[in-house]
């Protein structure tokens, strides 16, 4: 079982992490048994947050009672010290336990630091002192404040999104956080589902040089979670054949195309930008008939709606012209229907 060791936390966990944001979807008797299983087969991390509606508190419903022999990592988005501490202690409570294992500032537009006038960092320290955080971090779409979050030394590990299709400087990040000696969570190791080949992703994973980079793959349904328990029982090898899908997805998506990470939303017109502006590609990446549905048509349509307010475009971490992009979906997508 491949292991990765974050940093100077000492943490170490299985290189299967639990992205905890999918189950937001499912029953809690649904979600209780796919987190079991996970951790009967091996996988001890686990990553939430406040924001994910009751993610947190169905972890806390599968994990009561075996909390010392899992990871927790979540978050908060909270804007000053007074209310991280009230998202802290909810997290605490929807978790049911007295400790967080890493607690994160989530997406946060600045690098938090003592004496920039929140005090959340400051609050997290006190946290820290108190026993209900054992380690600080960050999360981070926005590479710019991921680079000054791991310059300062102020934090234990950075979450970034990181796949094989990251571009240089992403992958920069990874060998800076390495030599920082701070442990790297990497969300979105699918890139929100573009890549849909998971042996492929893993073997990515486990290169010698990411031995510091724990994934957590976002799992809502069992066949999800199957394929990479596979990964564990026979650790895929990164072979000429998968180099060479690599470097075709690579060729494929270069450039601009929307990572789906939804900070857009919401929109005033109502459209789901995170996946209507992805369309084109998800229509050639996956079997295009479960794209092109009466209720994902509905969905597309919503585009002719939009009221060019420029709000996506502003609030997109990686600089997207998104209401343009949302056009160019558009158009593609008529052409198969």
């Amino acid at each position: 079982m491949d292991r990765a060791i974050l940093g100077k936390t000492g943490i170490e966990v299985n290189k299967n992490g639990f992205g905890g944001l999918p189950i937001q979807r499912i029953t809690t008797g649904e979600a209780v048994y796919l987190l079991q299983k996970a951790f009967y087969h091996g996988v001890d991390y686990f990553d939430t947050a406040r924001s994910y509606s009751d993610s947190e508190e169905k972890i806390g419903a599968a994990f009561e009672h075996i909390r010392d022999r899992i990871v927790i990592s979540t978050k908060t988005p909270a804007q000053n010290g007074a209310d991280m501490r009230k998202d802290l202690e909810e997290s605490l409570r929807m978790l049911r336990t007295d400790y967080i294992d890493i607690y994160q500032f989530h997406n946060p537009a600045f690098c938090p630091a003592p004496g920039d006038g929140t005090g959340l960092y400051e609050e997290a320290l006190k946290a820290k002192e108190e026993g209900k955080i054992r380690h600080i971090g960050i999360t981070n779409h926005r590479i710019a404040v991921a680079e000054e979050a791991v310059r300062s030394g102020l934090y234990e590990t950075i979450q970034f999104p990181f796949s094989y299709l990251a571009a240089p400087r992403e992958t920069e990040l990874v060998r800076m956080s390495r030599e920082a000696g701070m442990g790297f969570i990497a969300m979105k190791g699918l890139a929100g589902g573009l890549i849909r080949d998971a042996a492929c992703a893993y073997a990515w994973m486990i290169q010698p040089e990411f031995s510091h980079v724990a994934p957590i793959w976002g799992l809502q349904k069992e066949w999800e979670l199957d394929q990479f328990l596979a990964c564990q029982e026979r650790t895929p090898e990164l072979t000429q054949e998968r180099l060479a899908k690599i470097g075709r997805d690579r060729k494929e998506l270069t450039g601009e195309f929307c990572r789906g990470c939804g900070y857009c939303m919401p929109c005033p017109a109502g459209i789901e930008i995170h996946s209507c502006a992805r369309m084109s590609l998800m229509l050639r990446r996956a079997p295009s008939a479960d794209w092109l549905t009466p209720q994902w048509q509905e969905k597309m349509e919503k585009i002719q709606g939009c009221l060019e307010c420029g709000q996506c475009r502003e609030k997109c971490p990686y600089g997207l012209d998104t209401p343009n992009l949302l056009k160019k979906n558009y158009a593609d997508y008529q052409t198969f229907l």
